[in-house]
């Protein structure tokens, strides 16, 4: 009998540890945007929030909201992060009763163990709160349970197959390896999970920092590692790589590893469901909603990443764009030629008029029935620049402008 053959998965989580990064950040209208491109683009599921905590509240219940419509958000899955402990879990249920996918965070190296619980815990507190946390979760309503070793990169290999088995055990459907340090580099991480993914036969996931610049290439390499093992991979990404201190693994860089790089791209581990069309207008949008540049020299959206100069590269890619260039920037959805808006420009606020409003989303080739209708949105486009503070994109306008009472619950804080 033939050995199954695992495959890859995309697991976004730009709005759960993008957002927590220092200094940056995204209001929840623009959350709900880049679960829109995210679901777009073919992801299998985004890490949309923390369900435990206030504030994510009225977003993630109107997301799940506009899942349930079935007309937006389909078919992604929106999964959210807890601690592995039960009170979170609880209170995860009663804030969003509505969820299904929980990941599940627990700390596992032993300099974690000492340096984060001062002691307070062993390795054995460490699986039996995990085991609850899971039990507590699937009796409240979930659908699928994952579960995290955080700093699993600097965890004794027999202690993470004991946990990852004790997690099996309690119904997780996959283990997710935790590089918290971005400490790992691609030929060791292919042979932790390789042997990992045949230990415990479970899928399991990356989630790679690069505080070593190597975020990508690790989380391709362990992927690898579990595939030939004969089990899935789920490799965790960020649009525009942002993340906690030097960020995440890259989406658009993972997906181009997958397709693209010599020993991989016969291995038809390219995710079939991704299309990278939309790749060029989210990254824009990405950069915009966090105010983040995207580096001249970033991984095909890059303002250099078809550009040539040299007399040699110029000559070369003029014959035949191959010699210079891998892929093709059609591919990505990046027009040929970009140009530049001059002149008078209409922007909507919250200072607003009706005139202006129209006027914008009249070159929108959107229409109101009636003036009622166009004041009631004109009212929500003006609260949703409060909310961004910053003039509303296209896709946020027209957004607003489709599910108003959508919006208007994921504009909603009550402290």
């Amino acid at each position: 009998m033939a050995k199954k053959k695992g495959r890859i998965y995309i697991i976004d989580v730009t709005n759960r540890d993008g957002v927590q990064t220092s200094r940056i950040g995204l209001s929840k209208l623009e959350k709900t945007i880049i679960n829109k491109f995210l679901n777009d683009m073919g992801v299998f599921q985004s890490e949309f929030g923390f369900p435990f905590t206030h504030h994510e509240t009225n977003y993630l219940n109107a997301n799940l909201e506009l899942q349930k419509t079935g007309k937006e958000l389909q078919p992604i899955r929106l999964e959210g992060w807890c601690r592995a402990i039960t009170k979170d879990v609880q209170l995860a249920f009663k804030l969003v009763p509505a969820i299904k996918h929980l990941n599940l965070s627990m700390s596992t190296s032993d300099i974690m163990l000492e340096g984060k619980f001062m002691g307070k815990m062993d390795r054995a507190d460490v699986i039996k709160n995990m085991q609850r946390a899971a039990d507590t979760a699937y009796k409240l309503g979930a659908e699928t349970v994952g579960v995290n070793a955080e700093d699993a990169s600097r965890t004794d290999l027999d202690f993470l197959v004991e946990f990852a088995k004790g997690a099996k055990e309690h119904g997780a459907t996959r283990l997710r390896y935790c590089d918290t340090l971005g400490a790992e580099d691609p030929l060791n991480i292919y042979k932790r999970l390789n042997e990992l993914a045949k230990k415990t036969e479970m899928d399991w996931e990356l989630h790679c920092h690069n505080d070593l610049g190597m975020g990508v290439a690790c989380s391709v390499a362990g992927a690898k590692g579990v595939v030939d093992a004969g089990q899935d991979a789920y490799i965790n990404t960020t649009i525009n790589g942002v993340g906690e201190r030097a960020g995440n693994a890259d989406f658009l860089s993972v997906l181009l590893a997958l397709k693209y790089s010599s020993g991989l791209k016969d291995e038809n581990l390219f995710p079939p469901e991704i299309k990278l069309d939309h790749i060029w207008t989210f990254a824009k949008y990405a950069s915009y909603a966090f105010a983040i540049p995207i580096p001249i020299n970033a991984v095909g959206v890059g303002s250099n990443a078809f550009a040539h100069e040299s007399g040699i590269h110029a000559d070369g890619a003029l014959k035949n764009r191959r010699n210079y260039e891998l892929y093709d920037h059609e591919e990505l959805g990046r027009a040929e030629v970009q140009t530049i808006e001059t002149g008078r420009l209409i922007t909507v606020g919250e200072y607003s008029g009706i005139k202006g409003f129209r006027n914008v989303y009249g070159k929108l080739e959107i229409e109101f029935k009636d003036d009622a209708e166009a004041a009631k949105v004109l009212e929500l486009v003006r609260y949703a620049n409060v909310h961004t503070q910053k003039p509303l994109t296209e896709h946020e306008l027209r957004f607003v402008a489709k599910y108003p009472e959508i919006a208007r619950k994921i504009m909603t804080v009550t402290p």
